[in-house]
């Protein structure tokens, strides 16, 4: 996984293109590649993080390897899961970005490659206050899911 995780997205595009052609599956497959290691990386150090004391209290009130999984393991690595969606997003977001401006036929990304060539700054800016909107939008739903998820975290405010 470290090898994997080593390479570096971006240089995958010319590999993408060859094997997936022009269009919307290029961009997945690298915004795919590119999202997973952020949330793997986060989610198995959150699990590794969850304190022994409450894997013992589950053993002592008789929860099986199932029951531990179910309610102690995954509630205490859904706040690092969760930073690593947060991450995980920003990463989409700039290979989202860098693919459709090389290898795409529409999209935002095309648009403004479009208004490059006849110096359009209005469309690029209008594009890049796009990416951002949606950016935030897409951080805000995490955000949204971090309050829901995480009630039972004494003082967590759901913030910043």
């Amino acid at each position: 996984m470290q090898v994997l995780r080593a390479l570096p997205v971006l240089g995958l595009l010319p590999l993408v293109i060859i094997w997936f052609g022009v269009g919307e599956a290029p961009k997945i497959a690298l915004v795919a590649f590119g999202t997973a290691f952020p949330v793997y990386v986060n989610t198995y150090t959150a699990i590794r993080g969850v304190d022994n004391r409450l894997v013992e209290s589950g053993r002592t009130v008789g929860l099986g390897h199932f029951g531990l999984v179910r309610h102690v393991i995954l509630p205490g690595a859904v706040p690092g899961f969760l930073v690593g969606l947060r991450f995980a997003l920003t990463g989409a977001w700039l290979i989202m970005i860098v693919a459709e401006r090389l290898n795409a036929t529409d999209g935002i990304g095309y648009l403004m490659n479009q208004a490059q060539s006849w110096y359009r700054t209005d469309i690029i800016v209008l594009g890049l206050l796009i990416y951002g909107v949606l950016g935030l939008a897409a951080d805000g739903i995490v955000r949204l899911l971090e309050r829901r998820l995480l009630v039972w975290r004494r003082g967590f405010e759901g913030g910043a």
